[in-house]
């Protein structure tokens, strides 16, 4: 693939795009909003390639030197604003990379080309310092904010940038994109699908973990073994769950997800919707023992965990409560 096809999904916004090219339309500002993994930078990299390709299309033709320099990340018109401080971006890296910088005429006869990644970090002296260059940009002049924020920039910058969203990925493009380029199962193109929902740098990334496989089989053993289980072994149980190292928020999902495909199967007794396939056995047999009351508690009692890990509430007395109360009810 090549151009605009690379990236998957996110069609309104590739149209947008293309179009803007095609008519000589290209904005002086945008703003691509979206969740963090959901591939703003690589959709801000590919239209700025594609509005300082040499071939006269409406997308990057890959093949020129313009588009050589852009995928080698060396084009002298695509600048991308760096900061030193991990959670601001000071009116002075505004003020050195690009007030002072938009003056300077671009070294190719086209656009000269700005990302802000992480605009949302602006601080309110850094975006008042933006605003007056969006106010009287100098014609060759882009500047793409990316942010997963939106609302956290001044009205007045939105005002003068064209908003585009990021929607997330259809399932079936993910699958496909999985399968083909990432080369996993589709049990395991599935499994990270279901907890991705529809961020596609998500997906990737749940695919090529070690540390979330880890903890899914780690998790579902338990799960499926809670029953018979001491409070001895459901206290080494939460030790072993400390020490992985991914997101406590991707523990709890796989939880919610394992009860969620319970209940489809109590309702329905039907496996096409449902996530855990291959374990349909343990599925069925929690179905028929449990209540319907007792799932809905024990998925309430998830959702009341996960907010108060996200709280700094002390981890192992929160997941030892919660698996005595899956003990009791799942």
């Amino acid at each position: 693939m090549s151009g605009f096809n690379d990236i998957i999904g996110q069609e309104p916004i590739k149209e947008h795009f293309r179009k803007a090219i095609e008519t000589g339309q290209v904005g002086h500002a945008y703003i691509i909003n979206g969740e963090r993994g959901s591939g703003k930078e690589f959709v801000a990299k590919h239209f700025a390639r594609a509005i300082l390709c040499e071939s006269g299309k409406n997308e990057s033709c890959d093949e020129c030197h313009s588009c050589k320099m852009a995928i080698a990340g060396s084009h002298p018109d695509i600048i991308r604003l760096t900061h030193e401080k991990p959670n601001v971006i000071t009116v002075d890296d505004i003020r050195n990379q690009i007030v002072s910088d938009v003056q300077i005429k671009p070294y190719g006869d086209g656009k000269k080309i700005y990302i802000i990644n992480d605009a949302e970090k602006m601080n309110q002296a850094a975006q008042n310092a933006l605003l007056k260059t969006l106010e009287e940009p100098p014609a060759y002049v882009v500047i793409m904010l990316l942010t997963t924020n939106s609302q956290m920039l001044l009205p007045t910058i939105i005002s003068r940038c064209v908003q585009l969203n990021m929607k997330p990925v259809e399932n079936r493009q993910m699958r496909k994109y999985l399968m083909e380029q990432i080369q996993v199962s589709d049990y395991q193109a599935d499994m990270c699908i279901a907890f991705a929902r529809g961020n596609l740098g998500r997906a990737k990334m749940l695919a090529s973990s070690e540390d979330f496989e880890d903890i899914k089989n780690e998790a579902v053993a338990v799960l499926k073994n809670i029953n018979g289980m001491g409070i001895d072994e459901i206290m080494k149980s939460v030790k072993k769950f400390a020490e992985f190292k991914v997101d406590i928020d991707d523990f709890f999902d796989i939880l919610t997800i394992w009860y969620r495909d319970v209940l489809l199967y109590k309702a329905t007794q039907s496996v096409g919707d449902m996530t855990f396939k291959e374990e349909l056995k343990s599925i069925k047999n929690q179905a028929d023992q449990s209540s319907y009351e007792g799932i809905e508690k024990v998925i309430k009692a998830i959702e009341t965990a996960k907010a108060r890990i996200n709280a700094n509430v002390n981890f192992e007395l929160t997941m030892e409560l919660l698996l005595l109360t899956i003990r009791e009810n799942g």
